[in-house]
């Protein structure tokens, strides 16, 4: 089931001090809707009760989709940098829930799951849209790395991630965004043959694919971070 917890808000607009059902964890096979409102961006949003005030919660929760094979720790995007020692951690979470170290019923559910790791509202949506076209994320992250090198401009930095906003026909609209504000700073569309070419011809990307899809914070932002406990 998906949990909520009653917690005291400060608004940041008028100070007031309020209560919010923040969410604990999201059952999206259950509850579907919640699933919407992560895709729609108006999930967690608070409306002051003095002012009316809105403003987002950070992620902080683990969000689970039986049917469509997802398991997701979702984190501030102020975390990012400790992604290694987090990483770390939310996979002994797993490893208990669904993994090694559950009973065998539940290891038999945690059998279909990918588990995955991000930090900020932006990266979660990306990859239930992921999920919902049928890009596989590890080479969608390959595709982003090979777009970068033909981009006119790209404000890659911390904080400002390139995600993939959803597919229209053959091509596909992105956006630069502010992972802690959600502002999108420019958006544009490239074609989908970009992903599609590298899934036709993925040897000479092997390297960064392994690269990418060893943990489950599978994101092209680690590779400007360091990677693996010797980079730490």
């Amino acid at each position: 089931m998906s949990l909520f917890v009653q917690m005291n808000l400060t608004c940041p607009e008028c100070a007031e001090v309020f209560t919010y059902e923040a969410v604990g964890s999201v059952n999206a096979d259950r509850r579907s809707d919640l699933r919407d409102e992560i895709l729609e961006g108006s999930f967690q949003t608070v409306s002051c009760s003095a002012c009316a005030h809105a403003f987002r919660l950070e992620p902080d929760f683990n969000y689970l989709d039986v049917g469509r094979g997802q398991w997701i720790a979702a984190l501030p995007a102020r975390n990012l940098r400790d992604h290694l020692e987090i990483a770390a951690d939310k996979q002994a979470v797993f490893d208990l829930s669904y993994g090694s170290q559950a009973p065998a019923a539940a290891q038999s559910v945690g059998q279909g799951l990918q588990q995955r790791l991000v930090f900020g509202w932006p990266a979660l949506r990306e990859k239930l849209v992921l999920q919902e076209i049928g890009f596989d994320d590890v080479l969608w992250e390959v595709a982003k790395l090979d777009l970068l090198r033909s981009l006119p401009e790209a404000p890659l930095a911390e904080g400002v991630d390139l995600r993939l906003l959803g597919l229209q026909q053959d091509m596909l609209d992105l956006a630069w965004i502010r992972a802690d504000s959600e502002e999108h700073l420019n958006g544009f569309q490239v074609s989908r043959a970009l992903y599609d070419d590298i899934v036709a011809a993925p040897a000479p990307w092997a390297a960064v694919q392994a690269l990418l899809g060893a943990s489950m914070f599978v994101d092209i932002q680690k590779l400007f971070m360091g990677e693996g406990e010797d980079a730490a």
